[in-house]
């Protein structure tokens, strides 16, 4: 990763300049641009405040360094992400709800691909950031919720064995998504999503909970 902070240039007239409340969803759209064409390991400061149109210096006075706007970018990614299982939380019993969260999952990463691989490379982010903590631990609530019952997720120290039930769904649903990602399902238009809705569900059939 580049974090590329140290030369400053000043901003020709040619490019963009923003108001200072302006700037910092600017750079999280430009760095998520740069994400999606080189992925979490290619990520440059440098291009992104290029494409921001500010100077190489300007998302250091937001962010700090490329971590803090890589954790920045994750963990408005988590509030999405927490949103979109929370919008699938529908059925009438509880092997449904499971299905529809994981469909909702898969969904999320195949329509996300670039924010969906960043959400899990913790060496790349700041995991003490209290916000972005706070989302991904809602995402897992979520879906320990549908798996063990409310009352259980809220109650649960996150290494307790009672776990197990939760981790083997997140698991499979995850490990579904990768596969997804990287084509498994096939390579013709919307094969992984055809997939998700419809294999996908036996699969989690499958789950003793």
């Amino acid at each position: 990763m580049n974090d590329d902070l140290n030369s400053v240039k000043t901003v020709s007239p040619g490019e963009r300049s923003y108001h200072h409340g302006a700037l910092r969803p600017a750079l999280i759209r430009a760095a998520v641009e740069v994400l999606a064409e080189r992925g979490p390991d290619g990520f440059s400061l440098r291009e992104t405040a290029r494409r921001a149109g500010v100077s190489p210096a300007a998302p250091a006075h937001h962010f700090g360094d490329a971590r803090g706007l890589l954790t920045a970018i994750a963990t408005e990614a988590f509030r999405d992400f927490g949103d979109a299982l929370a919008a699938a939380d529908k059925g009438a019993d509880r092997a449904a709800r499971i299905r529809a969260q994981g469909v909702a999952y898969v969904r999320f990463a195949l329509d996300d691909p670039a924010r969906f691989h960043l959400m899990w490379r913790k060496a790349l982010l700041d995991t003490a950031d209290p916000e972005y903590a706070e989302t991904a631990h809602r995402a897992f609530l979520l879906l320990d919720g549908v798996v063990r019952g409310e009352e259980a997720a809220l109650s649960v120290s996150p290494r307790d064995l009672a776990l197990a039930p939760s981790i083997a769904c997140w698991s499979i649903v995850h490990g579904f998504a990768m596969l997804a990602l990287d084509g498994t399902f096939g390579d013709e238009p919307r094969a992984a999503e055809r997939a998700a809705d419809a294999l996908l569900p036996l699969v989690l059939d499958h789950l003793a909970i």
